[in-house]
């Protein structure tokens, strides 16, 4: 498995992508977190991180299927994917190099962004005033949430041997994983007294309910499950493959 982790971090960080995809991210955040004025902090009277947890998935949406959208993908276009089957090792040993791989290339692309932490604790009035508890669980929310969009895109590159397709497939999973399930909620007419059942399906409730800074268990297992439910569906794709 450690065989496969490096390779996936060695060949994407030698790909121009890499950066670009990495670039855009911190222009995104930046840009919405100081210059925007719907959404800068400095228009703000208290200090604080939401505007970056708050457009966070949206970012990942995008971010995440352009990382991952090469990992099966690629292999099964330039037939190297074969060539990796006959190593000693097992399909989910494969799976998990490259999931964990690609989780530490976004947990990378996040890292930066501790800058902003560091600019508004000095900021605040007095230096300091900000609710670092929160602002840590906040980052552990985001991170959970980087988890299952990477183990969303891993899958959506499983099945195709076409990059771009890969991408919109992760992406539209992305959005209707974390969002759909909120919009049908609020339809009383199909759902009635089952909208908090139907909206608990959803990402959005749990990575809300964790960027308060409130670590409870049950979301944990929720994005726990969501995760092992997906790195499953890939291998399930795998398997199909090789004995198709």
């Amino acid at each position: 498995m450690r065989a496969v982790y490096w390779k996936e971090i060695r060949s994407f960080l030698s790909s121009l992508i890499a950066y670009l995809v990495i670039s855009v991210f911190l222009v995104l955040t930046g840009l919405f977190m100081w210059v925007f004025k719907d959404t800068s902090i400095l228009e703000y009277n208290y200090a604080g991180l939401e505007q970056l947890f708050s457009i966070g998935p949206l970012v990942f949406t995008f971010l995440i299927p352009a990382i991952t959208m090469r990992s099966f993908s690629e292999e099964t276009q330039q037939g190297t994917i074969e060539l990796l089957a006959t190593k000693p090792l097992t399909d989910s040993q494969i799976i998990l190099g490259k999931y964990f791989a690609n989780l530490t290339l976004v947990l990378l692309a996040i890292a930066p962004t501790l800058i902003y932490f560091f600019s508004v604790y000095q900021l605040g009035s007095p230096v300091g005033n900000i609710d670092t508890g929160a602002v840590f669980g906040s980052y552990i929310g985001l991170a959970f949430l980087a988890a299952i969009f990477v183990a969303i895109g891993l899958f959506c590159s499983s099945i195709t041997n076409n990059q771009i397709i890969s991408f919109i497939l992760a992406a539209f999973l992305c959005f209707f994983m974390h969002w759909a399930f909120t919009y049908l909620s609020n339809l009383s007419i199909f759902f009635g007294r089952w909208d908090d059942v139907v909206q608990k399906i959803g990402i959005s409730h749990h990575y809300n309910a964790i960027s308060k800074g409130m670590i409870d268990s049950r979301n944990v297992v929720y994005f726990v499950s969501v995760i092992c439910l997906f790195v499953w569906f890939t291998h399930v794709s795998l398997a199909k493959r090789k004995w198709s």
